[in-house]
């Protein structure tokens, strides 16, 4: 098997990053994003500029989230010179601490469309950016424009806004 592509790098360190988010590792989590001036968007969030603010700002999700998995879908990825684009949506399962007697806590699911930007460094691909919205509309929308559910009532987002865990 030959080198392996831009593509296949960059899909490589997408995949790393979420892995790392699973983990809850913080030290591995600082060692993907590049050095320098770098930007987050979570959703429901402002914009964090700077790696501080945006590792810190995944020290508090990782605090706060006691479980999380990334099932991502429609991944596409552009690589253009030492720049690389990945759009995919995130099938976000999370939760919080477990319950009195050991079992698991209430489980939440959500949906979000990212934005992930890497430079390429000496050490590989790295995130530059990474900017994640909430899906507010339900997938299977028939485009008709209409909002209302068969019982008349206004349908709901997908997931919440400003709900922990979603990166």
């Amino acid at each position: 098997m030959g080198p392996l592509t831009d593509i296949e790098l960059v899909e490589r360190a997408n995949t790393t990053l979420y892995e790392t988010i699973e983990r809850g590792d913080h030290e591995a989590l600082s060692e993907l994003w590049l050095e320098g001036q770098v930007s987050v968007v979570h959703p429901g969030w402002p914009v964090l500029r700077g790696r501080g603010e945006v590792l810190r700002s995944y020290a508090l999700i990782m605090a706060n989230t006691e479980y999380i998995q990334f099932f991502l879908t429609d991944v596409e990825i552009d690589v253009i010179g030492d720049t690389a684009l990945v759009t995919c949506t995130e099938n976000i399962l999370s939760g919080g601490p477990a319950e009195e007697d050991g079992s698991v806590g209430p489980l939440i699911g959500q949906l979000v469309v990212a934005t992930n930007v890497f430079r390429r460094s000496e050490e590989g691909w790295r995130v530059w950016s990474h900017h994640g919205s909430p899906v507010l509309a339900d997938r299977e929308d028939d485009g008709n424009g209409d909002d209302e559910g068969e019982d008349g009532d206004a349908s709901g987002p997908a997931g919440g806004a400003g709900a922990p865990g979603g990166v």
